[in-house]
């Protein structure tokens, strides 16, 4: 028997570069004492508290994501916050969780893949609302938010 020590993940939104081009498929290496021990000798991280301290750790340990063969912290700080949060679990579920639950979440992975768009459509900036007759006159067909709310399921 042999030890799996990498495995191979689909964002599900994906890290879009400084050209545009959109990594969502990549590798995960498992993770040793020493990266998890080397960030907190970093000086940017306060502790092992530091929500930081995710972001060092899942650069050390995503090897490669698309076309990108070095992840750095730039690239894990610029994810979406699904594709954080997915990294996150998967982290968790490939160096603590059993062979069952490593092998339930790869095939879920599976379903989120076929689920995204294959890439993201190009987003035009918006104008400048001084460029926009009666800007000001026009009410916003959507309240604003003051806070991160939970959207309900049926409006996602």
């Amino acid at each position: 028997m042999t030890l799996r020590t990498r495995y191979e993940f689909t964002l599900p939104r994906g890290y879009v570069d400084r050209e545009g081009a959109l990594h969502r498929q990549g590798v995960m290496r498992l993770a040793t004492a020493r990266d998890e021990l080397e960030p907190l000798r970093d000086p940017t991280i306060s502790g092992p508290d530091d929500p930081r301290l995710t972001v060092v750790v899942l650069a050390r340990v995503v090897e490669r994501l698309g076309a990108l063969e070095l992840v750095t912290t730039h690239e894990i700080e610029g994810l979406f916050a699904a594709d954080l949060a997915y990294l996150q679990d998967f982290y968790g579920v490939i160096n603590f969780g059993t062979p069952a639950e490593v092998e339930e979440f790869l095939a879920g992975q599976d379903d989120v893949a076929a689920a995204a768009p294959a890439a993201p459509a190009a987003v035009e900036e918006p104008t400048p609302a001084a460029d926009v007759p009666d800007a000001g006159l026009v009410p916003s067909a959507r309240p604003a938010r003051s806070a991160i709310e939970e959207l309900p399921a049926e409006t996602r």
